[in-house]
């Protein structure tokens, strides 16, 4: 898949209706995350991590970023990524799971990855199916999220939390789309499944291992501490006199 294609694509009213959704997701988790490194590999046009209060962060992928790579092949080392993003890196993958094993590798104990993909059982799944358009983002592989729970699951890492949007079918048309707006406003409800795209939220469990961190809150020294003078108790007074007796 060529950078520019996906990013012609994203600047489509479709595309822009996608960023809008998916940029409220990425947002509203990230900023929960801490450590020191976060790395977004793909949809570099996209900012996903300006909500993110980790100090150091940047863009990967392959053809665009502050790091040319293939997320099968990631140029991090071994456990130093806290918090890994990988929006729709999964569908143009060659080999998806090697690139979700590379994730493992990168991430820290306790890091989380953050993923997005095309839902294949949606309306999104369905135009995909039976248009012949070859172009971003139909000519992606569209994974079911029972399987991609499966590879996180088999690599170690603990399901946070998920959710699904862009609920509205892919009209080109943005008239035709808007009629469907509702969909949006109530598919966590009556179609939970049915969203064009599915945002996940997965930690890296290290079996053995406990992460012991600081606890800020507590101090060394006891609150309103204020030293207390100790009550000695008066000394007997020796009567020469009667020892002498």
């Amino acid at each position: 898949m060529s950078a520019d294609t996906q990013h012609e694509w994203l600047t489509t009213p479709l595309g822009a209706y996608l960023q809008q959704q998916e940029q409220a997701l990425f947002d509203s988790a990230v900023s929960d995350v801490f450590g020191f490194n976060a790395v977004q590999i793909g949809m570099a046009t996209m900012d996903l991590l300006r909500s993110s209060r980790i100090p150091f962060s940047f863009k990967a992928g392959n053809g665009q970023g502050d790091a040319l790579c293939d997320s099968r092949y990631l140029p991090f080392l071994s456990n130093s990524i806290d918090l890994l993003l990988l929006p729709h890196a999964l569908e143009f993958s060659h080999d998806p799971h090697q690139t979700l094993r590379e994730a493992e590798r990168v991430l820290v104990p306790e890091g989380h990855i953050m993923l997005a993909g095309f839902n294949p059982i949606s309306a999104w799944g369905l135009k995909r199916a039976l248009t012949k358009d070859d172009g971003y983002p139909w000519n992606g592989s569209f994974l079911r999220l029972p399987r991609i729970k499966d590879w996180l699951a088999l690599l170690g890492f603990e399901m946070v939390a998920g959710r699904m949007a862009c609920y509205a079918p892919p009209f080109a048309n943005p008239a035709w789309r808007r009629r469907f707006e509702f969909m949006d406003k109530s598919g966590d409800r009556w179609w939970p499944m049915m969203g064009g795209i599915y945002f996940i939220v997965a930690k890296k469990r290290v079996l053995g291992m406990r992460v012991i961190r600081p606890n800020w809150n507590k101090s060394g020294l006891k609150p309103n501490l204020v030293s207390v003078p100790s009550q000695r108790q008066p000394s007997q007074k020796i009567d020469n006199n009667k020892r002498a007796k």
